[in-house]
């Protein structure tokens, strides 16, 4: 690799880490300003940072896109999968991954546990709106409006003791589980299993997926479940992180249940 082309990349590593100026990047390199400044315009030239009228270089366009097709190109979950492989290792349990496709949330990942306890849930396979976890985190990252749109597909049949049975409910689920960065299905979807949600962000700063971890009842109690949330927002932060968001990730807000 030439050095030119070798400083220019070290340029663009260093504004991955936030904007800085002409003379903050030549001491951060130790070469002269000059030396700085011509990279700078090769990479300007080419979108690939821009001056702000502060004087601060900031990423480009051209990164942005590069990233976004880089995204498109392997898909979420391919991105979130090591991931996933990793959390499951971690925890001993059933790990999940689900996107809202359309009005649907549908399951795009899970990895099993090496043990025999296991959950019913499919990767391939709708969720329920009405109750799953993933779905209560997905739904609710919509604004008011696309909340609503959802509450009509949502069907109101008993598949869990504690299945939710009015619009009313779901709709306070969805909100809460917005506000809160996480959500929880105790035994609404389905008896004899318990969930657990948080979001994953993507590069345009939206809601992606929804990362899951799932156990039966009689393995875990609801309290030992949740403990297993600061491990769900680490997987969260590096899964958002490989997909190319930049922000920060909102930690789950505990308490009573969502």
């Amino acid at each position: 690799m030439s050095q030119v082309l070798s400083r220019a990349m070290d340029i663009l590593d260093r504004l991955s880490e936030g904007p800085a100026s002409l003379a903050e990047l030549s001491r951060a390199f130790a070469v002269h300003k000059t030396t700085i400044m011509r990279s700078l315009h090769t990479l300007e030239k080419r979108g690939y940072v821009v001056r702000f009228p502060d004087g601060r270089y900031h990423l480009g366009r051209s990164v942005l896109a590069l990233a976004a097709a880089a995204v498109e190109d392997r898909g979420v979950q391919p991105v979130a999968h090591p991931h996933l492989v990793a959390l499951n290792a971690r925890v001993g349990h059933t790990v999940l991954l689900a996107v809202l496709e359309g009005e649907d949330v549908v399951y795009i990942d899970k990895i099993e546990p090496s043990g025999s306890v296991r959950t019913p849930s499919r990767s391939g396979l709708p969720a329920w709106l009405g109750a799953t976890a993933v779905a209560k985190v997905l739904v609710g990252s919509l604004g008011p409006e696309g909340r609503q749109r959802m509450l009509e597909r949502v069907e109101f049949i008993a598949r869990g003791p504690n299945t939710l049975k009015s619009p009313e409910q779901v709709l306070a689920t969805w909100e809460e589980a917005g506000r809160r960065h996480w959500a929880a299905d105790r035994e609404e979807h389905e008896s004899s299993a318990d969930y657990i949600a948080v979001p994953v962000y993507g590069l345009d700063g939206a809601v992606w997926a929804a990362l899951s971890v799932g156990v039966p009842t009689a393995a875990m109690d609801f309290q030992q479940l949740t403990a297993l949330l600061p491990a769900l927002h680490e997987t969260s932060c590096a899964i958002s992180a490989d997909l190319g968001y930049r922000g920060e990730v909102p930690a789950p807000e505990t308490g009573e249940s969502p």
